[in-house]
C-alpha cells in the first residue's frame, strides 16, 4: 500500500508538473516545446493507465481507465497534446485521492505477530537460561513469570496457576488449572510464576496456528470492487459507440475524440474517492478508523452483523454483581472484610473486588499473615479473624459448606458467574459473585444499528451455551452460536460471506481470524487485542459500542452523497456527450467543460465531511456532569443492595428482628433515596430534556418517578403499622411483595437513567 500511495504521487506530480509547465512554455510561445510538456505528461498517465488496463483484462475485469486511457490515445494521435495533458491531470488527481484513502490499511498483522513472544526461559543442567523461542523442543522445562504470554502449548508444573484465557477464547474471567492440565500458547499467566513442560514447538503451537489463520483469511479475501467500476459495463460501450456513430456521420474524428473527452467519467473517478475520504475524516472525528473508501463502502451495503460476546457486547472484565452474606454485619461488612484481605494479592479477581469495594466507600484494613495458593485463593488475618477467600476447592479446607451454599454454587455456575466463597474464623460467611457485565451502551446500540439497515444480528463467542443464550435472549439478537473455536468462528463467517456481505465485531486475538475474513471487520481497538486491530477493516478507538452504529450511519450517508455525486457529474457528462457528437463542442472546451463538472460534483462530495453524528441529541452532558449523575447511582448501590436483603431474609427472621431491619429500611429510603429522585424529576430531568429536545422526552421516566413514590408509599404505610410482636403472615407476604417490586423497578429506572445519560456523554 506504501508503494502504491508513492507510485500515484510521483504520477499525479509529473502529469499536473507537466501541464504546468507546458501552459508557461505556451505563454512565452514556445509552443513545440508546450506540446512536447503536454505530451509527456499524457505519456506518463498513459504509460500508468495501460499497466492497470492489462492487469484488468488480464482479470476478466473491465473497469473506467479503460476509457480513459482511449481519451488520452486518442487526444494524442489527433495532436491535442493540451486535451491529452488536461484529461491526464484530472486522472492522477483521482488515483492519488483514492490511494490516499487506503493508505492505512497496510499494517496487516504486525501488531500479532508482536505478541508472539521472542524468547523464553528454559531450564539447561539445573540452570535458567534465556533462549529464542524457536528453540524451544517439546520435554523443555520452562519459566513463566507473571504477566508473561504462554509461549507454547504444555503441560502445567505448578499445583495451582490462574490464565488470563481471553486471547484464546474471549472469555475474560480468569480460569484456574492444577498439576498436570494442558496450557495452550497465547495464554497470559494471572497469577505467580510456575514451571510448564512444553508439549510443542513454537511452530506447532495454538497460538501460531491463530496467526497463520490471521494470515491465510487476508490472503484469501478478493478485492473489493470500486464504486465507480460498476457503471463501466454500460458506460464503456455506450461512450464509444456514440463517438463511433458520431464519426461515421459526420466523417469527423475529432467529432469521436470531443465524444470520448467529455465522456472520460472523472465525476466516477473523482467523485467516489472524495466522498470516501471525506466519510473517513468524519469517522475519525469520531474516533473511528476506517481503514480505506472499500471498508466504508462495504459497511453501508451489509446486512448480516456478527458479534463476539466477551469485549463487545460486554465489558470485558470480571465485576462484582451480588453478594451472597450469612455473616453478622451484611453485604458490605462481608465485601470490606474480604477487599481487605485481596489488597495483598495479584489474582485479577482480587482488583474487581477491591475495586467494588472502594466504589462503595468502604473502609478497609491492612490484613497480617497473608498466605496465597496462586490460582486457588488468600487467607489471612483482618481485623483480628481468619479469614480465607476462593474457590470452592479451597475454601472446603478453612469451613465446611452448607447445603445452602452448595445450592448457591451450583446455580451461578450456570448462570456463568465467578464465586468467591468466604470463611471467617472457620464458618462458611458467604460469597461474592462476579460476572463480565454488559457494557451500558450495548442495548441501546444495537437499537441503532437495526434503525440503520442492519436484517440479521447473531452472536458468535467461545463461551458457554447457556450463558451466552441468556444474554443473547435478553438483547434479542436473532441467532447465538456458542462454543466457538476460532476456526469454526472462521468457518461461519466464511460461509455467511459466499452469499452477501458480512460485519464481523470483535476485540480479542481470538476474533482476529474472524475479523480478517468478514466484508468488514471491526475491531474494539481502545482495549481489545492489537491483533484484531491489526486484522481489522474498521477501528473503534473509543470503547464505546454505539460508535459502530455512527460509523454505519456516515457510511450510508457517505455512499449517498457519493452515487449523487456519481449521478449529476454522469448526466452532465452524457448531455455533454450529446452536445459533443451534434459538433457544437471541440475537444479542448469538451476537456475544459469536463473540469468545471468534476469541481462541481468534487464541492458535493465534501458534504461528506458535514455528516452529523448519530446521536440521541445534538448537545451533550459535560464530562463532570455526566461522571456526578454515575457518582449518585454508584453510592445509592448500598441501599438497593440492602433492599434486596431485607426482602430475602424477611420470612427467615425472628418477629421482633423483622421490625427493626423494616424500620431501618424504611429510614434509609426516605434519607437518601427519596431525595434523590425528587432531585432528579426537579433538576435533573429539565436539563436532559431540554438537551434531547421534543416537548416532554422524559415523561415515561417521570411517570416512572410516580409509581416509585406509590410503592414507596404503600411500603412505608405497612412498616408504620406493624405491632410490636411483627407481621402476620398475610402483611409477610404483602412487605415482601412490595419490596421485590420496589427492587424492580429501582433497577429497572436506574439501568435506564444511565442509558440516557450515558448516550448523552460526551466521549
Amino acid at each position: 500500500m506504501k508503494i502504491r500511495w508513492h507510485i500515484d504521487l510521483y504520477i499525479f506530480a509529473a502529469c499536473t508538473g507537466g501541464l504546468i509547465v507546458g501552459i508557461a512554455l505556451w505563454l512565452t510561445a514556445s509552443r513545440q516545446a508546450a506540446g512536447w510538456a503536454w505530451s509527456a505528461a499524457a505519456v506518463v498517465a498513459g504509460v500508468a493507465l495501460l499497466v492497470r488496463v492489462s492487469v484488468a483484462l488480464w482479470r476478466r475485469e473491465v473497469g473506467v481507465d479503460l476509457l480513459a486511457l482511449v481519451a488520452i490515445a486518442g487526444a494524442l494521435a489527433l495532436q491535442q497534446s493540451l486535451t491529452a495533458a488536461v484529461i491526464a491531470a484530472m486522472l492522477a488527481s483521482g488515483r492519488l485521492l483514492e490511494s490516499y484513502a487506503e493508505r492505512r490499511a497496510g499494517r496487516e498483522m504486525s501488531a500479532l505477530l508482536a505478541r508472539v513472544p521472542r524468547t523464553v526461559n528454559r531450564y539447561e543442567n539445573g540452570e535458567l537460561k534465556t533462549v529464542v523461542l524457536a528453540e524451544v523442543r517439546v520435554g523443555d522445562r520452562l519459566l513463566v513469570r507473571h504477566g508473561e504470554v504462554v509461549p507454547v502449548d504444555g503441560a502445567l508444573g505448578a499445583e495451582h496457576a490462574a490464565f488470563d484465557e481471553s486471547a484464546l477464547t474471549g472469555e475474560s474471567l480468569p480460569v484456574s488449572f492444577g498439576k498436570g492440565d494442558l496450557l495452550r500458547s497465547g495464554m497470559v499467566n494471572a497469577a505467580d510464576s510456575f514451571d510448564m513442560l512444553a508439549s510443542s514447538t513454537a511452530a506447532d503451537s495454538t497460538f501460531a496456528g491463530i496467526v497463520k489463520l490471521v494470515g491465510d483469511a487476508q490472503r484469501s479475501r478478493a478485492p473489493a470492487m470500486r464504486l465507480a467500476d460498476r457503471y463501466a459495463l454500460w458506460f464503456i460501450p455506450a461512450s464509444l459507440g456514440l463517438a463511433a456513430i458520431a464519426w461515421f456521420i459526420s466523417g469527423d474524428a475529432m467529432r469521436a475524440l470531443a465524444v470520448v473527452v467529455v465522456a472520460t467519467p472523472c465525476p466516477l473517478i473523482l467523485a467516489v474517492p472524495v466522498a470516501m475520504v471525506s466519510g473517513i475524516s468524519r469517522c475519525a472525528g469520531r474516533g473511528i478508523l476506517v481503514k480505506g473508501g472499500a471498508a466504508l463502502e462495504a459497511l453501508a451495503g451489509a446486512r448480516l452483523l456478527f458479534f463476539d460476546k466477551t469485549g463487545t457486547l460486554t465489558g470485558g472484565e470480571a465485576r462484582l454483581v451480588a453478594i451472597e452474606s450469612v455473616a453478622p454485619g451484611g453485604e458490605n461488612a462481608l465485601l470490606a472484610t474480604v477487599a481487605s484481605l485481596e489488597q495483598i494479592s495479584s489474582h485479577v479477581t482480587a482488583a474487581a473486588v477491591v475495586r467494588a469495594a472502594r466504589a462503595r466507600g468502604l473502609a478497609l484494613s491492612l490484613p497480617t499473615d497473608v498466605q496465597e495458593t496462586a490460582g486457588a485463593g488468600i487467607s489471612g488475618t483482618v481485623d483480628g479473624r481468619r479469614v480465607a477467600a476462593g474457590s470452592r476447592a479451597y475454601i472446603t479446607g478453612f469451613a465446611p459448606l452448607p447445603e445452602s451454599a452448595e445450592q448457591l454454587l451450583e446455580r451461578v455456575a450456570a448462570e456463568g458467574r465467578l464465586t468467591v466463597c468466604v470463611a471467617i474464623n472457620g464458618e462458611f460467611a458467604g460469597a461474592l459473585l462476579l460476572a463480565d457485565q454488559l457494557r451500558m451502551e450495548t442495548p441501546r446500540a444495537l437499537r441503532l444499528l437495526r434503525r440503520t439497515g442492519f436484517r440479521r444480528i447473531v452472536m458468535l463467542t467461545g463461551d458457554r451455551r447457556d450463558v451466552a443464550e441468556a444474554i443473547g435472549t435478553g438483547l434479542g439478537v436473532d441467532e447465538v452460536l456458542a462454543e466457538q473455536t476460532p476456526e469454526q468462528k472462521l468457518a461461519v463467517i466464511s460461509a455467511a460471506g459466499a452469499s452477501e456481505p458480512t460485519v464481523m465485531v470483535g476485540d480479542g486475538v481470538n476474533d482476529a481470524p474472524a475479523l480478517a475474513a468478514a466484508s468488514v471487520g471491526v475491531a474494539m481497538g481502545a482495549r481489545g487485542a492489537a491483533a484484531s486491530a491489526a486484522a481489522a477493516d474498521i477501528v473503534l478507538l473509543v470503547d464505546r459500542l454505539d460508535r459502530l452504529a455512527e460509523a454505519r450511519s456516515i457510511a450510508r450517508q457517505t455512499r449517498a452523497i457519493a452515487l449523487q455525486s456519481v449521478i449529476a457529474g454522469m448526466g452532465l457528462s452524457v448531455a455533454a456527450m450529446l452536445v459533443a457528437a451534434a459538433g457544437y463542442l471541440p475537444p479542448l472546451a469538451g476537456a475544459l467543460l469536463q473540469e468545471i463538472i468534476d469541481v462541481a460534483v468534487i464541492l458535493n462530495a465534501l458534504r461528506a465531511l458535514r455528516i452529523h453524528p448519530l446521536r440521541a441529541s445534538r448537545s451533550s452532558l459535560s464530562a463532570d456532569e455526566s461522571a456526578r449523575l454515575r457518582a449518585e447511582h454508584e453510592q445509592l448501590a448500598p441501599v438497593l443492595d440492602r433492599l434486596t436483603e431485607v426482602a430475602d431474609r424477611l420470612p427467615t427472621l425472628p418477629s421482633a428482628e423483622r421490625v427493626s431491619m423494616l424500620t431501618e429500611l424504611d429510614s434509609m429510603l426516605q434519607r437518601q433515596l427519596l431525595p434523590h429522585e425528587r432531585a432528579d424529576d426537579r433538576q435533573v430531568y429539565p436539563a436532559v430534556a431540554a438537551l434531547l429536545g421534543g416537548d416532554d422526552p422524559l415523561a415515561a421516566m417521570s411517570r416512572t418517578h410516580r409509581e416509585i413514590f406509590v410503592l414507596y408509599q404503600r411500603l412505608h404505610r405497612l412498616i408504620s403499622g406493624l405491632p410490636p410482636r411483627g407481621p402476620d403472615p398475610g402483611t409477610l407476604r404483602e412487605l415482601q411483595r412490595v419490596l421485590y417490586a420496589l427492587d424492580a423497578i429501582l433497577r429497572l429506572h436506574f439501568a435506564q437513567e444511565e442509558e440516557i445519560y450515558q448516550s448523552l456523554a460526551q466521549a
